[in-house]
């Protein structure tokens, strides 16, 4: 029998679309177990199209958690994340030997693996200020308060994300702490082990996939979707793609060929800055996807 630090979680992880679920359920099957989900998109159940989750005869095959168990309304963070994952691997630990955890939010596998600060959460009041600010003022607004207050992390943020600008501010005003000192804290000791595996394709190949998800998706209804969420646009859930490029469609700033093709550019974005993230792991082994038996055999070749 296993002690809790011989268990372990087998990462999956790699760029949007190059095909992290169908290859998670396949290893969750081979092992019996359950699959932790860390796609911060993914857990919200109204995004039922444009996040690309698993559909409902995947779920059934492999129990899957954090997925759609929140609400585009419910405001949750990654250290919010690290505490319920936390707890729920220690639950499955009872019955597993080895979970799977997959999904391309390299934060939230982050907090997991070796844990984040325990940051403040947002204050309210604050938030509603500087999300009316940035509708009111643009991103610039944000990024000048930002370089006021943290210039430090200035040089590790997204400059162009505004809500990783609106967190990083709000923290520092809250607090009156720099953001970047607060998220210096040493790692967290976990009581299992890990092994990466990460997932990447050619460039040309991943590029032909999400142009041909996006077009899935538009066939399974994004466009309608989009256009019930609209209302909600200023939630944090929804400044996603897939969904502000559509909205940018709704309010009649494009045409509906541009926000697709907006949402093509931008997915392709979005998969480089994650490999940038997955590629600075000196642990993560690299295969394409469609290499499962090397995959499988790295696995077994690695198991406690």
């Amino acid at each position: 029998m296993m002690t809790n630090s011989d268990k372990q979680i087998i990462i999956i992880t790699g760029p949007t679309a190059v095909g992290k679920t169908k290859l998670s359920i396949e290893v969750a099957k081979f092992f019996r177990t359950e699959i932790i989900s860390a796609d911060s998109r993914q857990f919200y159940k109204e995004l039922k199209i444009g996040t690309a989750p698993p559909s409902d005869s995947e779920l059934k095959e492999v129990k899957h958690h954090f997925i759609g168990h929140l609400s585009i309304y419910d405001y949750y963070n990654v250290s919010k994340y690290e505490n319920d994952a936390i707890k729920k691997i220690d639950s499955l630990f009872k019955d597993h030997d080895r979970l799977i955890m997959t999904g391309g939010s390299g934060l939230y596998i982050d907090a997991v693996v070796k844990g984040i600060d325990d940051l403040p959460d947002a204050d309210t009041d604050t938030r509603e200020y500087l999300k009316a600010k940035f509708e009111a003022e643009g991103i610039t607004s944000l990024q000048v308060m930002l370089k006021n207050l943290d210039p430090e992390f200035c040089k590790q943020v997204d400059m162009n994300n505004p809500a990783r600008l609106i967190r990083a501010v709000e923290v520092c005003m809250t607090t009156g702490l720099k953001y970047s000192d607060l998220r210096k804290s040493k790692n967290k000791k976990r009581n299992f082990n890990c092994l990466f595996i990460g997932l990447n394709r050619e460039k040309n190949e991943l590029i032909e996939i999400i142009k041909k998800r996006t077009n899935i998706m538009i066939q399974q209804g994004l466009v309608e979707e989009a256009t019930e969420l609209y209302p909600f646009r200023n939630l944090n859930a929804l400044n996603t793609v897939g969904y502000t490029e559509l909205f940018e469609y709704i309010e009649g700033k494009t045409t509906l060929e541009q926000a697709i093709e907006n949402i093509n550019i931008n997915t392709r974005k979005y998969a480089k800055r994650q490999l940038t993230w997955f590629r600075k792991n000196k642990a993560m082994q690299w295969f394409h996807p469609n290499d499962k038996e090397k995959i499988m055999n790295y696995i077994l070749n690695n198991q406690r």
